[in-house]
């Protein structure tokens, strides 16, 4: 498309004030740039969208992005095929995290003829973040075809291919990508995920572990490798992984770490499951919701159930009711002890109060 086609004509009695314009942007002087067109554009509504996509301009500059996107917009709708006002709207959009509205400036840049490596790239980005893998996909490999050097794109590619569910190529992908950029934590992450969906775990663990040596392992990479080494009933290896995970979570949630200690017990796994409690108790004490006390506490009674300590059983099953009166599972539980230790009118005193609130 001829650059004639998606640029506006200036005319001949608005060139002199351009030209002022112009020579006080190369002066730097953009406040005084800025008033001489916003006064022109005031008056004269018609005035060139060349001036209303030069304000946008200067209001990007000075980090005025609702302003410049108002100004970008004047600009495509005075002129619908204005090239250079789709693709800096957009990128204001994408700059701000705004992808889904960035959508239809690239798309229609594209169209104009605007087929650069960032403007693919870009879309594939935007298109990634509303879940449009397949469009996400082309508009990746259309970047990397016209810039090959490019880590992101190739990334983004691969990205791509692992949403769609196309583990194989993800992997390969990765391993390639992997063989210039050994140091990219994110590609070997990508890796082991892809591993974990053409369910190989062994080989998933293996980089979780390799990223766990170089210091870049993340919560999730953790957890993750906890859950593969309780598959493997590896549970030693499990806790310490968990643990990894609880210590390295800036934002102090735990209610995984609980789940995982639920799974542990389950297992059977008792001392693993009684060291996961401690060091959530430990590291997280001050942090607890109620619930999750609760759900602390119904492990703890499990763990003296599995010890054969009846005495802390109770101890720990009366703290759950103080906690939560209307818990009926605690109640039914100290029911049973009641039973087994001989006591019957307290059994039926425990049952009854489970009853009522099953009423």
């Amino acid at each position: 498309m001829a650059e004639t086609e998606v640029e506006p004509r200036i005319e001949n009695n608005e060139r002199s004030t351009m030209q002022k314009v112009l020579e006080m942007i190369a002066n730097d002087e953009m406040s005084k740039a800025t008033e001489t067109i916003e006064k022109e554009i005031a008056r004269d509504e018609d005035a060139s969208p060349v001036f209303d996509f030069t304000l946008a301009n200067l209001y990007f500059q000075m980090e005025k992005f609702e302003k410049a996107l108002s100004s970008y917009q004047i600009a495509v709708e005075k002129f619908p095929k204005f090239r250079r006002a789709w693709k800096n709207m957009s990128l204001i959009y994408v700059r701000q995290g705004r992808l889904e509205e960035a959508l239809p400036g690239l798309t229609r840049v594209i169209e104009l003829g605007g087929s650069d490596a960032i403007t693919y790239g870009l879309l594939g980005y935007a298109y990634s973040s509303v879940e449009n893998h397949i469009s996400a996909e082309s508009a990746y490999r259309m970047a990397i075809l016209l810039e090959p050097k490019t880590l992101d794109w190739k990334m983004g590619l691969a990205r791509s291919l692992f949403k769609q569910e196309r583990y194989a190529e993800a992997a390969s992908l990765c391993g390639q990508l992997i063989e210039n950029h050994p140091d990219r934590s994110d590609l070997w992450l990508l890796q082991a995920n892809a591993y974990i969906g053409l369910n190989q775990p062994v080989k998933a663990a293996e980089i979780y572990e390799l990223v766990n040596h170089l210091g870049q392992a993340t919560v999730a990479s953790l957890n993750m490798l906890g859950d593969i080494y309780i598959n493997e009933e590896l549970y030693d290896m499990a806790v310490e992984s968990y643990i990894g995970a609880l210590e390295k979570d800036t934002e102090k949630s735990t209610d995984r770490t609980i789940r995982s200690a639920k799974v542990l017990s389950a297992r059977g796994a008792y001392e693993e499951t009684r060291k996961l409690v401690e060091t959530v108790e430990g590291l997280r004490k001050d942090q607890l919701s109620e619930d999750q006390r609760k759900d602390l506490l119904k492990l703890k009674a499990r763990l003296a159930v599995a010890d054969g300590s009846d005495e802390e059983e109770v101890q720990v099953l009366q703290q759950i009711v103080e906690l939560d009166p209307l818990d009926g599972e605690a109640l039914i539980l100290l029911g049973q002890h009641s039973s087994r230790t001989g006591d019957m009118e307290k059994a039926e005193f425990y049952y009854e109060r489970a009853a009522n609130i099953e009423k």
